[in-house]
């Protein structure tokens, strides 16, 4: 196998991970906003929350800067050494018409912005809750909880035994 053929299987890589990138950032979006109406617990979680905050945050902010995404750069330059356009490549082709249409590039720096924007704002609206840390003065005060006294013999074994220790019937 050539050289060539290895640059064609990364850009076809890179344009995959892109388009999952992609997914996690819209679909994300669509299923938080869902989440806060039906009032799912998971789309409070903070880690999930601020990870895609910065997923769009990155992508806005290139957007806002006129800088082209490192992704899409990568992929035109492994398709540029393996002797390879996008449509040369099924997959290429493939993820690249999920990815990109035919607008000017200002319809997407203002979609990119956009959305950023809109992720903000939902981050803000439906704020994820971040669990509180109990300090040790809190932790003193509150009780721990009994445990109930587990009997690893069963009921009718132990009345028996019951009975022949004590001699009360039980």
């Amino acid at each position: 196998m050539n050289i060539q053929a290895y640059y064609a299987a990364l850009a076809d890589f890179i344009v995959a991970f892109h388009t999952l990138f992609v997914g996690f950032v819209v679909v994300g979006q669509l299923l938080i906003m869902i989440g806060l109406i039906c009032r799912w617990q998971w789309v409070r979680n903070p880690w999930f929350r601020v990870v895609h905050l910065l997923c769009i945050g990155v992508v806005a902010a290139e957007a806002a800067c006129g800088v082209t995404c490192p992704l899409t750069t990568w992929e035109r330059d492994l398709r540029a050494l393996a002797g390879q356009t996008v449509n040369d490549s099924a997959v290429g082709w493939f993820f690249n018409s999920i990815l990109f249409f035919n607008m000017p590039r200002e319809f997407f720096t203002w979609i990119h912005i956009g959305f950023g924007v809109l992720v903000l704002a939902t981050f803000l609206i439906g704020f994820p809750r971040f669990r509180r840390r109990r300090s040790l003065v809190e932790t003193a005060a509150v009780p721990s909880p009994v445990r109930a006294a587990v009997c690893p013999i069963p009921p009718g074994v132990a009345s028996i035994r019951m009975e022949r220790e004590t001699g009360l019937r039980v």
